[in-house]
């Protein structure tokens, strides 16, 4: 009889337990984390329902006693009078007014800033340029507020004859300033991720610097600057202390940016100062007023995303 050979083969020697014991502990924290991480997600998509139930459910009790003909109809907001108008106009106008003035510094300003950080300013001025203009962001929006209102206001006073204390212009001008980070730091992003190749490629064909910053590297970066531009208008929509402080809280239904307006979002701050009994229809507005104003950053938010994916098809 032959004897029977156990021995195991070289190469196949067992692995030590403590390998092992690693592997196991390294897939328990990484489903951990992974759990963790999907707990975070869906507890803010739970936030969002949470909230827009809310608005829905105050809304429809708004719309049992105020009828939409009246709501979208009429060019008064005064629920607060005696003699009560639901018009939502002049909130909506007002918040329309003020976005477009802040938009308009901003834009061309944040724009700009971007071209030259990206395509024209060396590494070490980036470096501290673009930090520095990032701080703007990070001022708390009553000091704008306060800022708009004693010093922008007074300074546009004596150049503007016969301009209110509170107006539109002052604190679209001072939100502008305040938005100026979000567009010019996410439009540089977008244009210094343009690749290389496509400068080359320009300045091949003989375009001067100038030609390859606004004709190559912008269209290229579009989708991105698109995305900045929307973000920076839902924000500007959003903001509550600058028009609550220096724009004048009276709902006017007017374009002219030198007259005191009211937007939704100071409305809102107004009922809540805790004046208006809770469970009344004054009460109910500020739910109201929150609906139209998730509606139309949602609405922007959608045009944002509908941009970006037409001008990615169309550059890359």
């Amino acid at each position: 009889m032959t004897a029977v050979n156990h021995k195991k083969p070289e190469g196949s020697r067992p692995v030590p337990y403590s390998i092992k014991q690693r592997k196991g502990g390294s897939r328990i924290r990484e489903a951990a984390v992974h759990a963790a991480f999907m707990a975070c997600g869906i507890l803010s998509i739970l936030t969002t329902l949470g909230i827009l139930g809310i608005l829905v459910y105050e809304t429809v009790g708004f719309f049992r006693e105020v009828s939409f003909l009246q709501f979208f109809g009429d060019t008064r907001w005064t629920p607060l009078f005696a003699s009560k108008h639901f018009g939502i106009w002049p909130l909506f106008c007002g918040t329309l007014l003020v976005t477009v003035i802040a938009m308009i510094f901003a834009l061309p300003v944040g724009l700009l800033c971007a071209v030259y950080l990206s395509e024209y300013a060396p590494p070490g001025v980036r470096k501290v340029i673009k930090p520095l203009l990032e701080i703007l962001a990070g001022i708390p929006t009553v000091v704008y507020g306060y800022f708009a209102l004693l010093f922008v206001t007074p300074l546009l006073q004596k150049i503007i004859p016969g301009m209110a204390g509170f107006n539109a212009l002052s604190p679209g001008i001072v939100m502008g300033v305040m938005i100026l980070p979000i567009v010019s730091s996410l439009s540089e992003d977008a244009m210094y991720a343009v690749p290389q190749s496509l400068r080359e490629g320009a300045y091949a064909l003989g375009s001067t610097k100038l030609q390859v910053s606004f004709l190559t590297v912008v269209p290229a970066a579009f989708s991105g600057i698109t995305a900045s531009f929307m973000l920076g208008v839902s924000r500007a929509i959003g903001e509550t202390m600058i028009v609550a402080i220096a724009a004048g809280l009276q709902p006017r239904l007017t374009a002219n940016p030198i007259e005191p307006i009211e937007t939704m979002t100071a409305y809102i701050v107004q009922v809540s100062l805790g004046d208006t009994p809770h469970g009344t229809i004054e009460y109910s507005t500020i739910f109201v007023v929150g609906m139209v104003l998730f509606v139309t950053t949602f609405v922007l938010n959608i045009i944002s995303q509908w941009l970006r994916e037409r001008f990615r098809e169309v550059y890359t």
